[in-house]
């Protein structure tokens, strides 16, 4: 992959705080660049307040406050005119790929594949990919500047602190089965 290659993330992949944090430590790799939209801030947000009481909003919004600072050029404005033209199994994800596609992305990282079918991403020049096979290609690609995220992902983890075995199976718990079992060869590394 190359810092050319533009991904937007959909919401469903920015919903659980491990893979989230995981995703944004890749961000900022530069292998390539990230995206998302506010509306796709919304969606997470608003699942995470409904399962989660014990959050406030206040402190969500600085969780986007700080995606967006830190993550270059992360924030897809001005795409609403595209969905009317997408055609989705789902018509409320067509946000998603008309933000991919105002951005220039080529891929979408979801867990949600069928929403996102081949068939209507292909005039877009757009393809969906689960986050697991995601970041197995970028570990295949580029496996130093992957370990190196991975690392100070975990480095970052203070409450509590986790073994580099405990945080693999926080991975393995999000979906992400062959890229934690590529990165267990490589776990004095993390």
């Amino acid at each position: 992959m190359s810092s050319r290659l533009t991904v937007v993330y959909d919401a469903c992949v920015l919903y659980p705080a491990p893979l989230r944090d995981l995703l944004m430590h890749l961000a900022l790799t530069d292998l390539y660049r990230a995206c998302w939209s506010d509306r796709i801030h919304d969606e997470w947000t608003r699942n995470v307040l409904a399962n989660r009481p014990d959050l406030t909003p206040a402190q969500l919004n600085r969780t986007r406050q700080l995606m967006n600072a830190h993550v270059r050029d992360s924030l897809v404005a001005g795409f609403e005119g595209l969905i009317p033209s997408i055609d989705l199994p789902d018509p409320d994800d067509r946000h998603v790929a008309a933000a991919a596609v105002h951005c220039g992305a080529s891929l979408i990282v979801t867990f949600n594949l069928r929403d996102f079918p081949a068939q209507a991403l292909a005039p877009f020049h757009l393809a969906a990919r689960h986050p697991d096979d995601f970041v197995a290609d970028l570990l295949d690609q580029e496996p130093a500047r992957v370990l190196e995220a991975v690392a100070r992902h975990r480095r970052s983890l203070k409450h509590p602190p986790r073994s580099a075995d405990d945080y693999l199976d926080t991975l393995q718990a999000q979906g992400l089965t062959q890229s934690v079992a590529m990165l267990r060869r490589w776990d004095a590394a993390i």
